[in-house]
C-alpha cells in the first residue's frame, strides 16, 4: 500500500508540474472579485450619466435621436469605461501578482503570452467592431457587443488558464445574446456581466483554490 502511495503521489506531483509549464494557474479570485466591483462602480456611474441625460428613463435612450447631446453624453461614457478598465485591470493584476509570488510561479513566461494572445486576439476584434458602431451610431450594440467578444475572450483563454473560466464566459455570452433582443437592458446586463459575474467567478475561484493555502 506505501509504494501505491508513492506511486500516487509521484503522478500527483508529475501532473502539477504538467499543468503548471501548459496552464497559468495564479489567476487569484479576488482579482475577479476586485474587476466586478470596479464594473459595478463604473455602471452606477454610466447609470448616473443617462439619467441626468433622460430625466431617469434609460431605456428610451436607444430610441433618442442622434443628436449633439447624445454624442457629449457618450464622450462621457466613454470616458467612465475607459477609467473602469484600467482600474479593472491595475486591480486585476495586483491580486494575480500577489498570488504569483507566493507560489513562486513567473508572471511572464511562454504559457502567459499564449493566455495573452487568446485573449487579445478576440477583445482587439471585438474593440474594432465596438467602434465602428460607435461611428455608425449604432449606440445600442456596443453593451452586447462587449458581452459577446468578451465571452469568446475568455473561452478562448481557457486553455491556457483555469478552466473554470470558461463558465464565465458562457455567462458573458448568454447575457450577450440576451442584450441583443432587449436592447434597451443594456446597461442593466453589462452590469451584470462584468460586475455580478466577476465577484461570483472571484469567490468561487477563491473558495476552491486559495482558501486552503491562507
Amino acid at each position: 500500500m506505501t509504494s501505491q502511495h508513492q506511486s500516487l503521489d509521484t503522478l500527483q506531483d508529475i501532473k502539477r508540474m504538467m499543468e503548471r509549464s501548459s496552464r497559468f494557474i495564479s489567476l487569484s479570485g479576488w482579482s475577479g472579485v476586485s474587476a466586478g466591483i470596479c464594473a459595478l462602480i463604473g455602471a452606477w456611474f454610466a447609470n448616473n450619466t443617462l439619467e441626468n441625460f433622460l430625466g431617469g428613463d434609460i431605456e428610451q435612450y436607444s430610441k433618442t435621436p442622434i443628436i449633439i447631446s447624445r454624442i457629449q453624453v457618450f464622450r462621457e461614457l466613454i470616458i467612465i469605461a475607459i477609467c473602469t478598465f484600467v482600474a479593472a485591470f491595475l486591480s486585476a493584476f495586483f491580486f494575480t501578482w500577489i498570488r504569483s509570488r507566493k507560489q513562486k510561479t513567473p508572471l511572464w513566461d511562454r504559457t502567459v503570452q499564449r493566455l495573452m494572445w487568446n485573449t487579445i486576439l478576440p477583445l482587439g476584434i471585438g474593440g474594432i467592431v465596438v467602434w465602428r458602431c460607435l461611428e455608425l451610431g449604432y449606440f445600442e450594440m456596443i453593451a452586447p457587443g462587449c458581452l459577446i467578444f468578451y465571452g469568446l475572450a475568455l473561452v478562448n483563454a481557457s486553455k491556457y488558464t483555469l478552466g473554470e473560466i470558461r463558465y464565465l464566459g458562457y455567462g458573458q455570452l448568454i447575457l450577450g445574446v440576451i442584450n441583443l433582443y432587449s436592447l434597451g437592458l443594456g446597461l442593466y446586463l453589462w452590469a451584470i456581466g462584468f460586475g455580478v459575474l466577476h465577484i461570483v467567478y472571484g469567490l468561487v475561484m477563491w473558495w476552491k483554490y486559495e482558501r486552503i493555502s491562507q
